[in-house]
């Protein structure tokens, strides 16, 4: 937890705002976790989501969807992604979420799974179907064992809600640009509409707050950063990453892609 308040206390002392990539584990190719998180590192990332693939993706597109279905071939884990932490950790810092669904952590064991977080170097969590309300024990586990909790907040959330959330999340909390599914698109939604949003969550929220679910161009993070902390950016790269044929195509492409969305 102390990672991801310190760098968002850095950044906002040097008057920056946080780049966060998103990864699907041992994709495009078995082994490549810890690879591409070096990459991403290198190439500037503030934090990093790592998913937890899940056969059933509910708030995920196709992009990820699919990268989902191939890590999984590939033998991506939770005991795997933990395996892989560890040794990033070895010479890293950085701040990592991982990205995942109850179904795996439950049966993993959710205390357990929270206590195996935070031996190999995990700092926070984000639970797409872990409602706040029905996440009462899972709060104190995580605070038990130390490690965030990162909590969703849609753009038809009310202003009353939008407190709530962030008084529940940790360290920051995580708006879903659109309503839908993850996907890279074009826009960010309707400009007005998406403007409001974030004007919303300026004035109810807390805590530092980013914005995910579409970004994919560096004018959409340009957009973002105006109002939020961070931008988040997880179909765009893993589209990118799923054309390339070999672990070194795959970790340039990471590096060049993270380092184009940078707004000039």
């Amino acid at each position: 937890m102390k990672r991801i308040r310190n760098t968002f206390e850095a950044l906002r002392g040097a008057g920056k705002k946080a780049l966060i990539p998103y990864i699907t584990p041992e994709f495009p190719q078995k082994g490549m976790t810890v690879p591409l998180l070096l990459a991403l590192e290198e190439a500037g990332a503030d934090l990093i989501e790592i998913g937890i693939p899940f056969s059933d993706p509910l708030a995920d597109g196709e992009t990820i969807q699919h990268s989902s279905e191939l890590a999984l071939r590939n033998g991506a884990s939770i005991a795997v992604i933990l395996q892989a932490v560890r040794e990033f950790r070895k010479g890293s810092e950085l701040p990592l979420l991982l990205m995942g669904y109850m179904n795996p952590i439950l049966r993993f064991g959710t205390e357990k799974f929270l206590i195996a977080c935070h031996d190999a170097g995990i700092d926070g969590v984000i639970i797409p179907d872990l409602p706040p309300e029905e996440a009462t024990q899972f709060k104190e586990w995580s605070g038990r064992h130390h490690v965030s909790n990162v909590f969703l907040i849609a753009p038809t959330t009310p202003a009353p809600r939008i407190r709530q959330i962030d008084d529940l999340s940790t360290d920051f909390s995580y708006c879903v640009s659109i309503t839908g599914v993850t996907g890279a698109r074009t826009q960010l939604g309707e400009e007005e509409a998406f403007t409001q949003f974030m004007q919303t969550m300026r004035a109810n929220a807390k805590k530092a707050f980013v914005v995910g679910f579409g970004i994919s161009r560096p004018e959409h993070v340009a957009n973002v950063w105006r109002y939020a902390d961070g931008a988040v950016v997880g179909s765009a790269l893993v589209k990118v990453l799923g054309s390339c044929r070999s672990p070194g195509e795959a970790t340039a492409a990471a590096k060049q892609f993270l380092l184009s969305l940078r707004p000039t």
